[in-house]
């Protein structure tokens, strides 16, 4: 919202600065975005006005003019170049000694004539940014007067940024009643009377249930040529918007300073009367930006009885605008329900003025108000006769809702004590109606510590007024309350509790995350939105759970796995060159059962080669180890082992279960050729997706004290079946109990020569210990026997020979 600090002030007008009326209204929620001058730097600029024109007889372009700067000051030479100049124009003259910026203006010899001054463009004066000559006064501009003075140019333009919520303060009316709360000011509000009918002209009105409330009037003989005074134009543009006819000006000033966008059809181009409907297929219209869309069953118009208008709510239409031809005019004044707005609007990729506004909400009832205000501006500016209002209101569509309001919920929530007066001057200072009156209520009604005391409280019936749609809560009206009260006066306390330590300790998701990150993993964040093919190709048994508005094709399915996210950008990657990649991604999948469910899964993907290029390491291709030995290190703080299992998505002979704690919680493996192939991804490529709950879980740690006595190694090269794997060799070992021995280790696997091929060598190393005492060979060697006893019965291994 872009405004002029001076047309601010007219409404209200408190005794602070403008840096402080900026902090005010940034600290309550209405931010500061910049601020600006009205015009460039410069003095001795008064208003001229020009008597004479005479060709220069030394330059053809150039021209002498006799201006009058003033009853008291002689009538000037100037020598002007703009092709606009003319005899009895009023305009800004720059007098001798003048400076406009950086140029200081001196007399000055032109082609052997002097000139004394400067007549001076918009563009000059920083009033225009662009300019075709020599700027255009109104003709009752007296001469000799302060340009500055003359144009109030000692003004600011101020632009805040709004919140959507607060479609209220996109007006300086709303604004105004901001500063008004905010500095306890008075506002001063315009007088918006009702003008007399002077003609009986009318039309018929059809509105929508999604037009509740339409305004309209006829206005007949106006003179489309009349110029826009010069107070309007300029508070237009320091708002940002351009001077363009008297009408449309006018309309535009309303929107600027209440806050409803308004539009002015030609009356000669209308059929019938008006109806405000959905379009009908196979319907076009010309837009006012010349722009020709097609309209579809879903989109509100403003349309006669023969054709579309406008775009309710956007856009006018360009066969029914108004142009220099106009002489007769239907305004009208409407409330459109914003969602409608919004969705046309994003349909057509449409935002003018008018849709913003709608889009946030405009206050319903300011309609009529506002028509009042716009044909008062019209009569004074281009004349006419006006005819009586038509209006259509349907107040059942729009409803007013009453919310209480408890003094110890104020209390609560803001952790200070309001002063019992000043809430409904508050409230009453944002436009709200208050009604008190006194209730006796206990603590327990409001969810505080358990108490049946009771307590006497103030409570309050509050009305919203129309225009704050924002507010239908009692926390809303909180709000309102810290806001206009000052989040700068209420205290900072820091909270009070009992921390109480968990007995059961977790693993903290940044853990996680840092042990990734330290082996040269990097963090992605994809969509819970997928590809539909894509995801059922990972995940062929799940069910699609399919988005009824998805945001694109590739994005129309949850996620039932975050490899769904990962592949993706590891082919994104590959395609450009960047082979080795290593990614992790936290987040939600998504199952569907009776009900949605939802889990918090860790997964990661690598790819490419085991190191980055380095000249002290030769070139490896990662394997499955290398993404197994990743999967050990996030889970190293629970009993895990890993199970072969199979996957439609992952390599039949690459595939393994990983379980903590005898629990499944995810899985391991190789991508499979097939999607390798298809996806066009360069092997290998390692998936692993795990739940995160059962690894937040960390069993305490316990102190053991270290024993004193040497321990003895005996090692092990016993040959198995092919089908046998070390977790099966290590189960049953540990399974004996032998309290000596501590540790168990595979150091090497053999097949080959002197082991049959249907066979392998497993070498293990053994070590015991004793807490109590030092252990004698007899005896290790006794619990060696009965191992490799066991293994042979169990397992049928043997010692290799």
């Amino acid at each position: 919202m872009r405004f002029s600090e001076n047309w601010l002030r007219e409404w209200v007008n408190p005794p602070i600065s403008t840096d402080e009326l900026m902090a005010r209204l940034t600290m309550a929620g209405l931010e500061f975005d910049k601020i600006e001058p009205v015009a460039s730097k410069f003095n001795l600029v008064v208003v001229g006005e020009i008597v004479s024109v005479e060709p220069h007889p030394n330059a053809k372009k150039l021209s002498i003019c006799k201006v009058n700067v003033g009853e008291d000051e002689p009538i000037l030479n100037i020598i002007c170049g703009a092709s606009n100049v003319s005899i009895g124009m009023k305009t800004p003259a720059a007098l001798i000694k003048a400076r406009i910026g950086d140029l200081k203006i001196e007399k000055s010899e032109l082609r052997g004539i002097i000139s004394f001054g400067m007549l001076c463009s918009g563009k000059e004066l920083g009033l225009e940014e662009h300019s075709d000559g020599i700027m255009v006064l109104p003709k009752d501009a007296p001469a000799g007067v302060d340009i500055r003075q003359y144009m109030q140019l000692e003004d600011f333009s101020i632009e805040i940024d709004l919140t959507p919520n607060r479609g209220d303060c996109l007006s300086i009316e709303g604004v105004a009643r901001e500063v008004g709360a905010l500095t306890k000011s008075k506002l001063t509000y315009l007088d918006c009377s009702p003008v007399s009918a002077k003609i009986k002209d009318t039309l018929p009105i059809d509105s929508h249930e999604l037009c509740p409330h339409y305004v309209g009037r006829v206005i007949n003989n106006i003179n489309i040529k009349a110029l826009t005074p010069i107070w309007m134009q300029e508070r237009l543009r320091r708002s940002g918007v351009r001077s363009i006819n008297a009408v449309v000006d006018v309309t535009n000033y309303v929107l600027l300073e209440l806050g409803q966008p308004m539009h002015a059809f030609d009356l000669n181009h209308l059929v019938g009367g008006i109806k405000v409907r959905m379009a009908q297929a196979g319907e076009s219209l010309t837009l006012l930006d010349e722009r020709t869309i097609d309209l579809n069953e879903q989109s509100l118009v403003i349309a006669d009885h023969e054709k579309p208008l406008a775009l309710a709510g956007i856009m006018g239409g360009q066969d029914s605008g108004v142009t220099n031809k106009t002489n007769n005019i239907f305004l009208e004044s409407a409330f459109f329900a914003p969602t409608s707005i919004s969705n046309t609007a994003r349909r057509y990729k449409l935002h003018t003025d008018s849709s913003h506004r709608f889009e946030r909400g405009v206050d319903p009832q300011l309609q009529r108000r506002a028509m009042e205000r716009v044909t008062s501006l019209l009569i004074n500016i281009v004349g006419g006769q006006p005819g009586p209002i038509i209006e259509t209101i349907d107040d059942t569509i729009i409803p007013v809702p009453v919310i209480k309001l408890y003094s110890s919920k104020v209390k609560r929530l803001l952790g200070i004590k309001i002063k019992s007066i000043e809430i409904p001057r508050i409230l009453t200072s944002l436009g709200m109606t208050v009604t008190p009156y006194s209730s006796i209520l206990s603590d327990t009604d409001f969810k505080l510590p358990l108490s049946t005391e009771k307590i006497e409280e103030l409570v309050w019936e509050v009305c919203p007024p129309s225009y704050r749609f924002d507010i239908s809560l009692e926390v809303d009206l909180i709000e309102e309350l810290a806001r206009i009260y000052g989040y700068d006066n209420i205290p900072t306390k820091l909270p009070k509790s009992d921390l109480i330590l968990s007995s059961q300790p977790t693993l903290a998701l940044e853990q996680l995350q840092s042990i990734l990150v330290q082996r040269d993993y990097q963090e992605a964040i994809t969509y819970s939105f997928v590809e539909p093919g894509l995801q059922a190709k990972l995940d062929p048994k799940a069910k699609l759970m399919t988005l009824a508005n998805p945001l694109a094709k590739d994005m129309a399915v949850m996620r039932t796995t975050l490899w769904a996210g990962l592949l993706p950008i590891v082919q994104y990657n590959q395609k450009r060159q960047m082979n080795r990649v290593r990614l992790f991604e936290t987040g939600l999948r998504f199952i569907k059962s009776e009900e949605l469910e939802q889990e918090q899964m860790l997964a990661g993907v690598v790819s490419g080669m085991r190191w980055s290029e380095q000249w002290g390491q030769t070139e490896q291709a990662i394997d499955f180890f290398d993404a197994k030995s990743d999967v050990e290190a996030l889970i190293s703080h629970t009993n895990y082992h890993f199970v072969p299992t199979t996957h439609p998505a992952l390599h039949p002979g690459q595939t393994a279960a990983i379980y903590c704690n005898n629990e499944n919680i995810g899985l391991l493996g190789a991508l499979h050729p097939s999607l390798i192939q298809e996806l066009e991804l360069q092997a290998p490529v390692y998936l692993f997706e795990l739940r995160l709950l059962p690894l937040y879980k960390v069993s305490l740690p316990q102190f053991k004290e270290i024993s004193k006595y040497p321990s003895i190694r005996r090692d092990l090269a016993l040959v198995v079946s092919q089908d046998v794997n070390i977790s099966q060799l290590q189960t049953c070992i540990w399974e004996m109990n032998f309290e000596t021995l501590i540790d168990l280790q595979l150091f090497d696997v053999y097949q080959g020569k002197g082991i049959p091929l249907d066979q392998k060598s497993l070498a293990i190393g053994l070590l015991f210990q004793s807490d109590l005492r030092s252990l004698t060979d007899s005896e290790i060697d006794d619990i060696v026997r009965q191992l490799i006893n066991k293994l042979e019965q169990t397992l049928g291994a043997k010692l290799r020979e």
